[in-house]
């Protein structure tokens, strides 16, 4: 389905709006790290990586909502990604506060290893050659936030204006 056929749908009406946010903010955040990651050569932590799995799932979640749906079914799928956005509000919440050193974080704090090909000792030094990339530390930061703080503010306006302009009458 083409986005000017979801638009042009009758019974889509007011309801492609928060789709629309929902896609092109999450969309947005996921470039983003991606671009740091890969052109600012800042290399995510598991926490990271947790925050942009809400990103994609609200990205296919809010897909959803472009199909022809019943509104009661569009109004669901809608909540969905809204709530989607709003979990990983709470996941960059908690990585703040890990970052602060609030609390401790996850043992998980290193990137992926990149599969298990290869001889042993192919593997032992890809393993040993793997920066470990903690989620206390803050790599990046802006007027005080880092992006997991930057995230977790634009994620939880996404979630909100999201759940807003759904359930508004």
């Amino acid at each position: 389905m083409t986005l000017s056929a979801a638009l042009s749908m009758p019974t889509a009406g007011p309801t492609i709006r928060p789709a629309l946010l929902v896609l092109v903010g999450s969309g947005g955040l996921l470039l983003g790290a991606l671009a740091f990651q890969h052109v600012g050569k800042m290399p995510p932590c598991a926490l990271c990586y947790w925050q942009r799995y809400g990103h994609i799932a609200a990205l296919g979640i809010a897909w959803l909502a472009l199909w022809p749906l019943p509104r009661p079914a569009r109004l669901g799928v809608l909540t969905l990604a809204g709530l989607a956005l709003l979990v990983t509000a709470g996941i960059a919440a908690y990585h703040v506060g890990v970052e602060w050193k609030w609390w401790p974080g996850p043992q998980t704090c290193a990137p992926a290893s990149g599969g298990f090909a290869g001889t042993i000792d192919e593997i032992k030094r890809r393993i040993m050659g793997t920066p470990m990339v903690r989620c206390d530390s803050i790599p990046w930061s802006m007027l005080g936030l880092s992006m997991a703080g930057w995230n977790g503010v634009a994620s939880l306006l996404l979630g909100v204006g999201a759940l807003s302009l759904t359930w508004r009458r």
